[in-house]
């Protein structure tokens, strides 16, 4: 499973939710969300197997996740309830960290995924509001496995809006590690986010190893 968490930090990998914004007000279509996820992770592959120095690799990965993730909205999702009971402050911060968090833990592996490939399997409609696209993983040395994104319109544009690894749904699982942080220190926002700060900082030391 550390490979499919690893993916869903990108969307994931790229990963994704929508916050439920306007991705259910627009259809999706099965063959430009194909495209979407076949030029997406064609750009993601380059940047891992990408031979410069890790901090222009990591200002790669960070325009990528802008351009196929709706990154305020999956960050207020996967913070649930608790978002309405965070000070403005603690959301500005908040959203600061959730995108820093993302690109680290791409950054912090580039070197376990060199050589990393990707194919793309069956697009179809999951319903009038998403797409599910398959595709399949490749490593060095590493059993292939299957993700499953889920591909909505969000201001008219294609994004990912969740990533599915072996049945399960990668967002909401970040959206019970999270709460569960906050309740067990008395509903306070504050520790999730020094909790993201001290994940941040050993992802970044992580980097040049």
């Amino acid at each position: 499973m550390a490979s499919r968490r690893f993916f869903f930090g990108t969307a994931l990998a790229l990963a994704a939710a929508t916050g439920g914004r306007d991705a259910r007000a627009q259809g999706a279509d099965p063959a430009r969300a194909a495209q979407f996820i076949q030029a997406t992770g064609q750009e993601l592959v380059a940047a891992l197997n990408s031979n410069a120095p890790v901090e222009r690799r990591r200002q790669q990965v960070a325009s990528i996740l802008r351009k196929a993730v709706d990154v305020e909205g999956v960050g207020r999702f996967i913070l649930g309830r608790w978002w309405r009971q965070a000070s403005p402050a603690e959301q500005q911060e908040y959203m600061r960290l959730f995108e820093e968090t993302l690109i680290r833990n791409l950054s912090a592996r580039f070197g376990e995924y060199q050589g990393v490939r990707f194919s793309l399997g069956r697009a179809q409609q999951r319903a009038e509001e998403d797409v599910l696209v398959n595709t399949i993983i490749e490593r060095p040395n590493i059993a292939p496995f299957s993700l499953d994104w889920r591909v909505g319109n969000v201001g008219g544009q294609p994004k990912v809006v969740d990533v599915i690894a072996e049945g399960t749904s990668l967002r909401l699982t970040q959206r019970s590690e999270y709460s569960a942080v906050v309740q067990r220190n008395n509903g306070q926002v504050s520790a999730l986010l020094a909790a993201m700060r001290n994940q941040i900082q050993q992802l970044a030391a992580r980097e040049g190893r």
